[in-house]
């Protein structure tokens, strides 16, 4: 028999806003004036979920942002919707694939994830500004596609979609710096995830989306996603660079939220995690993390508690350890790196070290090493008038960093 895994959409929906149970939603719903019970929020996230009445229509697009398509409701024949609500997400365009005449066949799926592994790869060596629009068009693709499978097929699409908006939001996230758009694509990949019963997928989905709150300092929300995140992967047998990599976001999330005791002690768990090791093997789409990854999260966090020696000594391992590939993880390392000496009061080797990692940057841009790079220059102020700093104005400034910059 065909598996069956509800509304999908309208669960990922709900996890995404923040509503952990179908009991928050009840109470979120009662809270804005809709009153409805537990048995009929789990009837709309059931295979067949019923066309919700108009009040319930509404309080669902604006609580949790997007429209009643995109949250798996199909309305009755002859209903026209008004528009929604401000502030939805409009949904993606499933352009003429609907009807079962156009069916895909099984090879789709296999055709359309050969794709997906190829943005994969591509994603450490080309500019974002030239990736990312590759990638969302093939996020397109498959949102087309996916009303046009079933069963086995409609499971493996799901599974690359999902794989491509987290990529696409990865890209918009890390290097691109568009933190609001990258949280609506993580949407868009937790619902696939769920098209594709795949928890491991939607565990890292979350674990991404808590860097938003954990950037802005909101430790609440980053720690309720994380909560999240380590629920799905429970359910699936994860690898120990997986749980691993759950401490090292988390560690990042508490680390900017000044909070780097406890990050510590995450960093300090995810290194046992990989030492007892486990039998089960890392994801294929899980080429963001390894060991020597997390030593690269340990001397940031190690750089914010001020504890410059042991910073230095992690961060200069790590940089000797980085595969030659590691172009992105390097401009973050180097800048790290500047941050240690600056702090230290070694202001040259600071400017020397952030300087690498502009010639860095000038191959392979990053908008989160040029990040790292200008926190080494606000620290270096006090030597603002110093020729080394000067010469590193003139890179920083230059034709080369400013254009890479507005075009990611």
């Amino acid at each position: 028999m065909a598996r069956t895994t509800g509304n999908p959409r309208l669960r990922a929906a709900r996890t995404a806003a923040g509503y952990r149970s179908q009991q928050e939603l009840v109470e979120a719903l009662a809270r804005v004036g809709v009153t409805v019970g537990l048995k009929q929020i789990q009837r709309w996230e059931s295979d067949t979920p019923p066309w919700p009445y108009p009040d319930a229509r509404q309080a669902l697009q604006q609580l949790l942002g997007m429209d009643m398509e995109a949250l798996g409701f199909t309305p009755p024949t002859g209903v026209v919707e008004p528009g929604p609500p401000p502030g939805y997400l409009a949904p993606p365009n499933r352009s003429a694939v609907r009807t079962s005449s156009t069916m895909q066949p099984p090879a789709t799926a296999a055709e359309y994830m050969a794709v997906t592994r190829s943005h994969r790869r591509l994603y450490w060596n080309v500019a974002p500004a030239t990736l990312h629009p590759a990638v969302t068009a093939h996020a397109d693709l498959g949102e087309a596609l996916l009303p046009a499978t079933a069963g086995n097929t409609r499971q493996a699409l799901a599974g690359a979609l999902a794989e491509t908006h987290l990529l696409a939001g990865r890209i918009e996230f890390f290097d691109q710096q568009v933190h609001p758009r990258a949280h609506d694509t993580w949407v868009r990949a937790l619902q696939a995830a769920g098209e594709a019963d795949d928890p491991l997928m939607g565990s890292a989905v979350l674990a991404h989306m808590a860097f938003g709150p954990g950037w802005a300092g909101d430790q609440p929300a980053a720690a309720e996603r994380m909560i999240a995140a380590r629920t799905y992967a429970r359910r699936a047998p994860a690898s120990p660079e997986f749980l691993a990599w759950l401490d090292a976001v988390e560690a990042e999330c508490e680390t900017r939220c000044g909070n780097t005791r406890t990050a510590l002690n995450l960093l300090a768990h995810g290194e046992d995690v990989l030492t007892a090791g486990g039998p089960h093997a890392n994801p294929e789409w899980m080429d963001w993390f390894t060991p020597v990854r997390l030593q690269a999260f340990k001397g940031n966090t190690q750089l914010a508690a001020g504890h410059l020696p042991q910073a230095r000594e992690t961060l200069l391992r790590v940089l000797e350890d980085l595969p030659a590939d590691a172009e992105k993880q390097r401009t973050v390392i180097l800048g790290d790196l500047g941050a240690v000496e600056a702090a230290a009061g070694n202001p040259e080797a600071a400017a020397e070290y952030a300087s690498r990692a502009l010639g860095v940057l000038e191959r392979h841009w990053y908008a989160t090493g040029m990040e790292r790079i200008r926190d080494v220059r606000r620290a270096l102020t006090p030597w603002q008038h110093e020729h080394y700093v000067r010469d590193l104005d003139d890179r920083l400034y230059g034709w080369g960093p400013v254009v890479s910059a507005l075009a990611s």
